[in-house]
């Protein structure tokens, strides 16, 4: 039976008792609007830990376009009732108030990598990804937490943050799910037109087939994304771009290629 819980006390009196009697705890943070994706990473705990907990947060410290913040698809019903039948046992539905209680006067802010690429182009968007993840993670508790590598440049982040504070939470990273079409699985695909999602493959044949990042750039622009950056770092090809409305990210492996 699938419980939830609102306020961080009362997680944590429940963690405590798992704590006493040993059991492992698996956690996936989500901001809601789950997909295939997310259900990946709920199976990956439900394999590896005694017990799972989800949380749903559409973090509002994370979006610098506010427009974009009353966009994000809310779809808490059926997102539950997923969940639910995945046999997750614990969610966490936190309230802003609660998760925020100073005003968002602490946060987090890395000073390298978060700069970059997507941190470049959304001022302010990883101080508030690290705040509310070092916020959940300590709330939690778990012994491990699952993140999805579509989300590269957070995911080394949040790893980041991890390791400089100490963190007991294991930090486990789980492969992008994909389309058949190889179209990455992300709440924002269901905003995209029908001519835009036909398109919308092309980006990671783009990024996958291109001999180098500037070469991607010059296929995605000629067929008609609006790109925001794609770059090679640590041995990955990094991308942004927009159909329309929407902007999606990927990345891929770069394998053996310099």
């Amino acid at each position: 039976m699938m419980t939830t819980f609102e306020s961080p006390s009362g997680w944590r009196d429940q963690r405590r008792s798992q704590v006493r009697a040993g059991w492992t705890l698996g956690f996936v943070p989500t901001m809601g609007a789950l997909h295939e994706g997310h259900v990946s990473l709920v199976r990956r705990s439900r394999a590896e830990n005694d017990l799972t907990m989800v949380s749903i947060f559409v973090n509002p410290t994370q979006f610098d376009d506010p427009a974009d913040l009353a966009k994000y698809p809310r779809t808490l019903d059926d997102d539950l009732a997923l969940l639910r039948a995945e046999g997750t046992d614990f969610v966490f539905l936190p309230r802003e108030p609660d998760l925020y209680t100073d005003g968002h006067r602490y946060r987090v802010t890395e000073t390298g990598l978060s700069t970059a690429m997507e941190g470049g182009r959304r001022p302010g968007h990883f101080d508030g990804v690290l705040t509310v993840v070092l916020k959940l993670l300590q709330i939690v508790s778990a012994d491990r937490a699952y993140f999805g590598e579509k989300d590269w440049q957070q995911l080394t982040l949040v790893r980041g943050m991890a390791d400089a504070f100490f963190l007991q939470t294991t930090i486990v990273a789980c492969p992008t799910v994909r389309d058949p079409d190889g179209l990455a699985l992300s709440s924002r695909n269901r905003r995209l037109l029908p001519a835009d999602r036909q398109k919308a493959p092309d980006f990671y044949r783009a990024l996958s087939a291109a001999p180098t990042a500037d070469a991607a750039r010059r296929n995605l622009l000629e067929s008609g994304f609006a790109v925001d950056y794609v770059e090679d770092r640590d041995g990955r090809r990094l991308g942004a771009v927009r159909l329309g409305n929407v902007r999606l990210i990927d990345n891929v492996s770069l394998g053996g290629r310099p």
